[in-house]
């Protein structure tokens, strides 16, 4: 089966108290439809677990607006662990994940008045679009941003994921994977020096390189409506060496740990992904079950470590309450699924 890519699925993020974080996503980023929620055992992860598997609670939430959501994460069989330094922009990893925004300067408003810890004033980016940083309550960076493209409308400001901000050591090697596989092939812009924009940030005062990347082509695949088009920027400081953000840490420690994307045809990934000098590090083999959903997941490693997940997913709740789940295998994997169905998913609502 070729391979295709229906978008960004979720961003990981490693979190202390998977329920508190959750609720803090409800409330200002209405990521408040829950796909799972499983506690179980991590043991496919050894390979970033220092070989020892462990317990988790896990739960990924999206927003009816569309956009990717966020698999949050908590680690229950140990403590999980901050990074040894405070890492500063630029630095390998993801940075943030870019949240969409139907009006930038009204949210900035509403979370200012809040007390929501903001980073930044409304500024604009190196394409004209509006932006402004806001840190959770645990310390996660996230840049909200004025984006055009929306699956619903429910009275909510915010959607999901419309990108990520990864920090790379050499543009033309990351290029390799973010352009050439995942298909991120228009640069909407590529600029070097200072920027306004990033004033504020950890570090945001260095000289950088910056690429932001979107996908030419439509995403296709059953969920590609919902996850709408999304950007990825590359950034690469130009003013000092820097250091991984997870270095001497494990997968599923505080942070953003990875960036997943929903696929088809795995085995045709797979193969490209080889061939490119990116080999898969973990592979669920067929389908794993996540309790309320089932998929087959697979990771890369990006040029300087920074986990991609891929999921080819199998099964998905879409009224939980009657026991209605969806069976995607016998599905056309071009053709995505009605509005009707994708909307059912709203019904899953976490209130409050």
């Amino acid at each position: 089966m070729t391979k295709r890519i229906a978008g960004i699925q979720q961003i990981g993020v490693g979190i202390p108290n998977v329920h508190e974080a959750w609720a803090w996503y409800r409330k200002h980023f209405a990521l408040d439809i829950p796909i799972f929620e499983e506690a179980a055992e991590a043991n496919l992860m050894l390979p970033y677990t220092a070989g020892v598997p462990h317990q988790r609670h896990a739960i990924l939430a999206i927003s009816m607006q569309g956009g990717g959501g966020f698999e949050i994460w908590q680690y229950t069989s140990r403590t999980p662990q901050p990074s040894e330094f405070k890492y500063l922009l630029g630095d390998l990893g993801i940075q943030f994940p870019k949240i969409k925004c139907r009006d930038v300067k009204e949210l900035h408003q509403k979370m200012l008045t809040g007390g929501v810890e903001l980073i930044s004033e409304v500024v604009t980016d190196p394409a004209g679009k509006f932006c402004f940083g806001v840190k959770d309550p645990f310390g996660n960076i996230f840049q909200v941003v004025e984006f055009d493209s929306w699956f619903s409308n429910t009275g909510a400001l915010t959607g999901g994921v419309c990108g990520a901000v990864i920090g790379v050591s050499d543009m033309e090697k990351s290029l390799k994977l973010y352009r050439d596989i995942l298909g991120y092939d228009e640069v909407v812009y590529d600029e070097s020096g200072h920027f306004a924009d990033l004033t504020g940030l950890p570090g945001g005062d260095d000289k950088f390189r910056r690429i932001l990347l979107k996908h030419s082509e439509p995403r296709v695949g059953a969920f590609s409506k919902l996850l709408g088009p999304t950007q990825i920027e590359l950034i690469q400081t130009l003013s000092r060496t820097p250091r991984k953000i997870f270095e001497n840490r494990l997968w599923g420690d505080l942070g953003f740990i990875h960036l997943c994307f929903d696929i088809t045809g795995m085995a045709d990934l797979k193969a490209e992904c080889e061939a490119n000098g990116f080999p898969f590090t973990v592979d669920s083999s067929q389908s794993f079950d996540m309790g309320e959903a089932a998929g087959h997941f697979t990771y890369i490693e990006d040029p300087d470590g920074t986990l991609i997940e891929f999921v080819e997913t199998h099964k998905i709740p879409i009224l939980k309450k009657l026991g209605w789940y969806l069976n995607l295998r016998k599905r056309n994997p071009e053709t995505p699924l009605p509005n009707w169905i994708l909307k059912a998913l709203g019904l899953n609502r976490k209130k409050g």
